[in-house]
């Protein structure tokens, strides 16, 4: 099996425990909703695959349901699946693997779900295994002030400024806020009349997506943790990391920035998840 890392997710995730304590967690009502759309909302002991599991997160939430779901979090990172792993999580077992060689046996799981992964690379390689499973979900924690897409617009101007410096930092790997991911699935067909009998369909379009917007309140020091839990952040050290810093601190700091008694900040973002299913038979090249 294939388990080169990029060197930038190798490195920028080498503090796993930091990572697990400052990133947002996902919303119970898109949760909810998603396993709805993956019809595995009510199905005792269904088999859930958690692709790019990292330090177990959203396998966390699926482990305290009801359903006692069977749930298989996949994770290449060593130093993320062991923080995962030391949270002894119920009918969760962590397992080394990637995403286009997925450690589980075909047609093994009733869905599976990739959270706050690397796309497109990610994603394109679980869909060519789409064998493997029934129903694909996405969930992402992604309108934040760390992972906004340029289209987005920020509620607040201190917010704009921590979105400009996220996109001062990029290094090219892409990630949500690039918004390439959905090429991913759009191109499995070629609309192409020449081409369309090369064409190999692994899944259902058009993809069903929907999101729901969240405000967090916190602390200016909580905030830099955040932030600072971005793998092309966390990478950063001596003058860099403090020019970095510096900046943050300065956009929370202007007088015009919303504040509680508490003095805490409002961060705003949107959580956007989407979901499809695995085409049943044989693929269209074959005559399906």
């Amino acid at each position: 099996m294939s388990t080169i890392i990029a060197r930038s997710a190798a490195e920028g995730f080498a503090n796993a425990s930091a990572y697990d304590r400052h990133r947002p967690s996902y919303r119970p009502e898109a949760v909810e909703d998603l396993l709805v759309k993956l019809q595995v909302k009510g199905i005792e002991n269904a088999r859930i695959i958690d692709v790019g599991a990292g330090t177990g997160k959203f396998s966390e939430l699926l482990a305290k349901r009801d359903e006692e779901y069977e749930i298989v979090a996949v994770e290449p990172h060593e130093g993320m699946r062991k923080e995962g792993e030391r949270k002894g999580l119920r009918r969760v077992k962590f397992v080394h693997g990637v995403a286009d060689e997925l450690p589980v046996e075909t047609q093994s799981a009733d869905a599976v779900v990739v959270a706050q992964v690397r796309y497109r690379r990610g994603v394109r390689r679980i869909l060519q295994g789409s064998d493997t499973w029934r129903d694909f979900g996405h969930d992402l924690e992604c309108g934040r002030l760390d992972n906004a897409p340029k289209s987005w617009v920020p509620r607040t101007a201190w917010e704009a400024t921590m979105k400009e410096i996220v996109w001062s930092l990029d290094d090219q790997h892409p990630r949500f806020r690039h918004e390439k991911w959905r090429q991913v699935f759009e191109r499995q067909v070629s609309s192409n009349p020449f081409t369309i009998q090369a064409a190999d369909p692994r899944f259902s379009l058009p993809l069903g997506e929907d999101s729901v917007e969240v405000t967090d309140w916190l602390q200016p020091e909580l905030v830099w943790n955040r932030f600072r839990s971005l793998s092309q952040v966390s990478v950063l050290k001596g003058e860099e990391l403090a020019s970095v810093k510096e900046k943050v601190f300065g956009a929370m700091d202007e007088p015009d920035v919303e504040k509680n008694d508490s003095g805490e900040l409002p961060l705003h973002g949107r959580v956007v998840y989407g979901w499809t299913s695995s085409i049943p038979g044989a693929p269209l090249k074959n005559g399906g």
